[in-house]
């Protein structure tokens, strides 16, 4: 019975939790990139809880996990992250009382590993050369060696990531729209936000384009982002819900984000700059449409990056 009771204020705590995840604005870009007939508009992903898109699948993860009991009070989430799901996770984890441990690659950013302890989080560092890659194959042997100890969220192939997506990141841009998008464009990391958002955009209207992007190579400057041909690929992905998939240069990305500093008065990530260059791109193809991509966090988690910017 009072076990019963623990896990029932769980559940409460958790669904107190939605409001403060999504709902994020439509921010048009009007002087970075301007022509008649197209508009671009990115959604500033790192105004709600925990600072970025991430906020989205790791609150699904939770709740989903809580409902099918799966995590209950006792059991420490566990999975594997570059920064920013890590930071969703340990911002939620913190509210709850449910404890976090993340593999994280060793080289991430001093900002969020200072963030990461701050909240709490238990870090358990993997080798800066295999990326993510290595950090789910280590949170898969934790999780395998101590079941009961541990929820294992698995991100990558954990469907309430792709449906956090699928549920609300479309619906709030078609409605955000007023049902006029006519591209929807994003980069593929644990690729949730492009399957998820595309899917449902494709259901809602299916003359909608949608185009994936990716870095341009194995080594390259976009934190979270993943060159699918070299790493490991996520189990959600859906790649043919892609009418085509592109490539983004590093530097094409990075020399975005002092201009729009300057001309928007918005300090963003290089992921985000590597989605607004994939619009741009677009948007200089068409005569007319509504292209909406997503500006995943800030830069408040790249001070080294910003040194070499301004």
């Amino acid at each position: 019975m009072i076990e019963t009771l623990i896990e029932s204020k769980l559940q409460e705590r958790v669904n107190k939790l939605r409001p403060f995840v999504g709902n994020t604005p439509l921010f048009p870009i009007q002087r970075v990139f301007q022509k008649k007939g197209v508009k671009i508009l990115a959604k500033l992903e790192w105004q709600q809880l925990g600072g970025s898109v991430k906020a989205r699948p790791a609150y699904e993860i939770f709740r989903a996990a809580i409902s099918s009991g799966e995590l209950y009070p006792g059991k420490k989430l566990l999975d594997a992250s570059s920064g920013n799901t890590a930071i969703a996770y340990a911002t939620i984890g913190a509210k709850l009382g449910v404890p976090v441990i993340i593999c994280l690659p060793e080289n991430a950013s001093a900002e969020r590993k200072l963030i990461l302890k701050s909240l709490g989080a238990e870090l358990i560092y993997t080798s800066k050369f295999g990326g993510t890659d290595d950090a789910q194959e280590e949170a898969l042997r934790l999780s395998e060696e101590d079941p009961l100890a541990y929820f294992y969220a698995d991100q990558y192939n954990n469907d309430a990531n792709w449906r956090a997506h699928y549920q609300f990141t479309a619906n709030e841009i078609w409605n955000g729209t007023d049902k006029s998008i006519t591209h929807f464009i994003t980069g593929l990391g644990t690729t949730g936000t492009f399957t998820g958002t595309s899917t449902r955009l494709k259901e809602l209207n299916h003359d909608i384009t949608t185009i994936s992007l990716q870095p341009d190579g194995p080594l390259h400057g976009m934190e979270g982002w993943k060159h699918l041909e070299t790493a490991k690929v996520p189990g959600i992905y859906q790649p043919d819900i892609a009418d085509d998939n592109w490539f983004i240069e590093t530097t094409d990305a990075y020399a975005l984000i002092s201009e729009v500093a300057a001309k928007e008065g918005l300090l963003i990530s290089p992921s985000a700059a590597a989605n607004l260059a994939g619009a741009i791109r677009l948007a200089k193809t068409l005569d007319e449409g509504v292209i909406v991509t997503t500006f995943p966090d800030n830069a408040e988690k790249y001070g080294e990056v910003l040194k070499t910017l301004f």
